[in-house]
């Protein structure tokens, strides 16, 4: 047990920091799971972000973050696609166009400007 009142502190916000990064960690291993199982593009989006928190907070390296996000990326192309239904034709929208006010044009010689050099 600490003695010294920055001791008895630290071991405060060691339990405090402990809790919440097991909490972090706790719920990117259970997304990384569920998106590896359902393999959809929802579950995947989840776990992506919840890996990419915690290698923010330093509970994953950003190594160890990128090969989960690599593996599930991959996972994810290789599952079989789903029957995709013919797309409704888009519809052509039509833009006004406006005349565009033309600018005023300068005439093609600039004007001198005085010398103020004294002799």
């Amino acid at each position: 047990m600490p003695i010294l009142k920055h001791a008895k502190k630290k071991l405060k916000q060691d339990k405090k920091r402990t809790i919440k990064n097991k909490k972090i960690k706790e719920t990117y291993k259970s997304l990384v799971k569920a998106a590896k199982e359902k393999n959809s593009p929802e579950a995947v989006s989840k776990a992506f972000s919840a890996v990419d928190k915690a290698a923010k907070k330093n509970i994953l390296s950003d190594n160890k973050a990128a090969h989960l996000k690599s593996s599930l990326a991959k996972q994810k192309a290789s599952a079989p696609a789903k029957a995709k239904t013919k797309a409704e034709p888009k519809k052509e929208t039509v833009k006004e166009t406006k005349p565009k006010a033309t600018a005023k044009k300068s005439s093609g010689a600039k004007k001198a400007k005085p010398s103020t050099k004294k002799k």
